[in-house]
């Protein structure tokens, strides 16, 4: 799949500089999701106002360190171990030993895709001037992401609280000089990348691995992708519905604009008024309509389609003041003069509305089933599967088997992780989110999703050919044309899981509708 296929917003504040480099001489002041609908392969660079904010920062921390007084994770051990004052000569050593031991993910390898985001959210995150790092620090996770050195993360190890301790471990272990990367379609040691580039391993000072490794970007970069993907297969949703529609002979009728005046939740409005524009100029709308009602898949796509769209608002609300927040600690406050151990890094919110998006998406994929059983089911006129010649063909019968199987898949994949807590660390960490478990499976849901959708367009394609030669809208005819490109009519069996795949890849790109 093909991440973010549409530049804009990053456009605009890109200068090139000397070295033949696009470069952000400012990050933003404020990062919201559309702003990684943009493609995330351009290089860039801090801005002074951010040196400043660091430098500044890490200043008021050294001046703290000579009182001699004690703060937690700098001149302590961690979690229960917190009692346990550290020498002076020792700080270093500390802060390496934190990276090395907490770098114990296992299972799949994060996608490369996830593991950049990891990288901006991260700087974002320290760039904003209260974790008490050094600028050289900030800079070499620019380096890895600008140079293409994208650290190996594992999937399992967060409890989503205390931070996304295990994989940002292993996101920071290459600063070290340590752990593996992928680096120009290789998987190589770090050193060896670092090698190439010109790059020495760094040391740490005081603070500065318990501020790599607390924070929430694991799960955090999980979600936004899973928010950019969700709105890219809510627009694909209506459209695919809408060529359901008028494949299955349904009416217009619950799509008009009184019904939902009296019942306005915005999702709900905005999809219903979204099909009626997409079946603008149907011929087959026109023809007579012998039933009464439609079934609910049908007539009620305003009202589930829209119930998932409200979700996605509310959770793209709550993304972005995360990815805009301060979750590492203890969190140094220069302004006011104080260093706070606090809990920002725990990971509830974000787990609980993890599991809300893939409740949310999955209904899409649950009532677009429905509509791909009722397309192959051999009413209103169709063929029995679709098929020219029902019965030596099977055609589309076992099609929909495929999106039954996913759907069910995803229903047991949308049992919530955040119901879910484990004592850890002695006691001490005796709440925890399990908000990396919930952000992980909202990805294999939001995949899900389009993998089923991609069998809905298929289907609802070759029921639209049978229609013939009766035409759909204008624009719903152009994306008919656009998949017949990639996947032909099937007129007696073939292997379809090729044409399912073709409509999956086609998926990728944002509907210019």
């Amino acid at each position: 799949m093909r991440m973010f296929p549409n530049a804009q917003q990053w456009f605009d504040k890109l200068t090139m500089t000397r070295n033949n480099y696009f470069c952000f001489m400012e990050l933003p002041e404020h990062l919201s999701i559309d702003f990684f609908s943009g493609k995330l392969e351009d290089n860039f660079d801090l801005g002074v106002g951010a040196i400043a904010r660091i430098t500044h920062n890490r200043q008021y921390l050294d001046n703290i360190l000579k009182g001699g007084k004690t703060y937690y994770g700098i001149n302590t051990g961690f979690g229960s171990l917190h009692h346990v004052l550290i020498k002076d000569h020792e700080l270093e050593q500390l802060q390496e030993n934190l990276v090395c031991s907490h770098a114990c993910g296992m299972g799949a390898e994060v996608p490369q895709e996830i593991v950049r985001l990891m990288l901006l959210l991260k700087v974002y995150g320290l760039s904003q001037g209260y974790s008490g790092v050094r600028t050289e620090i900030v800079q070499r996770l620019i380096d890895f992401y600008n140079l293409g050195i994208l650290p190996v993360v594992y999937e399992l190890g967060s409890l989503g609280a205390s931070g996304d301790l295990a994989p940002l471990a292993h996101l920071c272990l290459p600063i070290l000089g340590k752990g593996e990367v992928n680096y120009k379609g290789e998987r190589v040691a770090a050193s060896i990348a670092l090698q190439r580039e010109g790059l020495k391993p760094m040391t740490l000072a005081a603070k500065e691995g318990l501020a790599l490794l607390n924070g929430t970007q694991f799960m955090s970069s999980y979600i936004t992708w899973s928010l950019v993907e969700a709105k890219r297969l809510l627009v694909w949703a209506d459209v695919i519905g809408a060529l359901s529609a008028d494949a299955f002979m349904a009416k217009d009728e619950p799509f008009k604009s009184p019904i939902h005046r009296v019942r306005p939740h915005k999702g709900q409005v905005d999809t219903a008024s979204r099909i009626l524009e997409l079946l603008k100029g149907s011929e087959i709308q026109k023809l007579h309509k012998a039933q009464v009602q439609d079934p609910y898949s049908f007539r009620c796509m305003p009202q589930v389609h829209g119930a998932t769209k409200d979700v996605v608002d509310t959770v793209n609300r709550v993304v972005e003041t995360e990815i805009n927040s301060v979750t590492d600690n203890p969190i140094v406050f220069h302004d006011e003069g104080e260093i706070m151990s606090g809990g920002n890094f725990h990971g509830q919110t974000l787990a609980l509305h993890a599991d809300f998006l893939a409740i949310a998406m999955a209904e899409l994929a649950n009532i677009s089933e429905r509509r791909t059983y009722l397309l192959v089911s051999g009413q209103r006129g169709l063929q029995p599967f679709l098929a020219p010649n029902a019965g030596l063909n099977s055609g589309f019968m076992i099609a929909q088997y495929t999106a039954a199987a996913i759907v069910s898949q995803n229903k047991q994949l949308c049992t919530p992780a955040s119901v879910d807590s484990i004592v850890s660390s002695n006691g001490q960490e005796d709440h925890v989110s399990m908000g990396a478990n919930a952000a992980t499976k909202l990805r294999q849901v939001i995949k899900n999703v389009q993998r089923v959708l991609a069998i809905e367009l298929l289907t609802a394609a070759q029921a639209l050919e049978l229609r013939r030669p009766h035409k759909s809208s204008p624009v719903l005819e152009g994306v008919y044309a656009a998949l017949r490109k990639e996947a032909s009519f099937m007129a007696e069996d073939e292997v379809l899981h090729d044409k399912l795949i073709a409509a999956e890849k086609f998926l990728d790109s944002q509907p210019n509708i």
